[in-house]
């Protein structure tokens, strides 16, 4: 049987009767090394969530095969996933269910999928698309940063819309250092700003920045100076050199002088002021957005 067709096979209802108790398994949304994830359905409200299916004995990505070992990746990955609940911008677990052989998780579902699928259909993106995503991916990490938590892996692959630890086309310098020197200082919260700028980088151009010098002559080319400003500071190199997440959210980038209607009392006449204001989060004008079909989009860091 080829390895797909395994796949599509679900585990067996005895190994997990709590969550075929509850949900209904549906069609597959998308498959990693070890899990595979299922759309379902709730049985009793009928509400559509993401079932994230872990096969304990499968290998992972560094030859890993004791099922001890993913078991307790697996706890750890819930515990911590159960710290950042709550957070607009962070993906919800619902449920888990355990097995000897399998983990479910439960997320709720983000219909529009990946980031990176829908950068791949349309290559670039605006800079005011940019900055709506941005600044909601930074809030996201500012909040995981809060809770000392740092995510390692942070790609377009992780954001979804409505033996190195991480993906090397993302790995900030201390990451690599890290792993091929012994000695080396480590890292901190600094990796997710250094991953946000390849993010941003990758949303403007349609390319990651470190595939090919040249794409450094088109971020010039193509970008304004306040985008450009800000992925320069979080591409640094020295970690206690980066731009940290508060500075990020107070960079121009994401502020602008804009101007602010205040009636008067009689409501005849309608005076301007120019305030400095953040125009492009759904938290402060919802209204805009639920109107304007081009930013009508959440992004969630899984």
């Amino acid at each position: 049987m080829a390895k797909d067709e395994e796949d599509d096979l679900l585990p067996d209802k005895d190994a997990a009767k709590g969550f075929y108790a509850k949900y209904e398994p549906k069609e597959i949304l998308g498959r990693g090394i070890s899990s595979t994830v299922r759309r379902c359905i709730e049985k009793e409200t009928g509400k559509e969530f993401a079932a994230k299916i872990i096969d304990l004995g499968a290998a992972t990505e560094t030859g890993e095969t004791n099922p001890l070992h993913m078991l307790e990746a697996t706890r750890q990955e819930i515990s911590i996933l159960r710290q950042v609940m709550g957070h607009p911008y962070i993906i919800d677990l619902q449920d888990v269910f355990e097995s000897d052989a399998f983990v479910f998780l439960v997320f709720e579902l983000c219909p529009k999928g990946e980031l990176f699928d829908y950068l791949t259909s349309v290559v670039t993106l605006s800079e005011k698309k940019t900055r709506t995503i941005m600044r909601q991916i930074f809030e996201g990490v500012e909040y995981i940063h809060s809770k000392n938590i740092v995510h390692r892996d942070l790609k377009p692959e992780n954001i979804l819309l409505d033996d190195l630890c991480g993906t090397p086309g993302y790995l900030a310098p201390e990451t690599l250092k890290c792993n091929m020197f012994e000695g080396s200082p480590g890292y901190s919260q600094e990796v997710d700003i250094w991953a946000c700028g390849v993010i941003m980088f990758t949303l403007l151009v349609g390319c990651p920045p470190f595939w090919h010098r040249k794409q450094m002559v088109m971020l010039r080319n193509i970008m304004e100076e306040d985008p450009k400003d800000l992925i320069r500071k979080c591409l640094v190199v020295d970690p206690i050199k980066r731009i940290t997440v508060q500075e990020v959210l107070r960079h121009p980038f994401f502020n602008q002088m804009v101007l602010l209607p205040e009636p008067s009392i009689d409501g005849r006449t309608t005076t301007y002021h120019l305030c400095e204001q953040n125009v492009h989060t759904l938290r402060e004008y919802s209204k805009y957005y639920e109107t304007t079909p081009e930013y009508n989009n959440t992004s969630k860091i899984l």
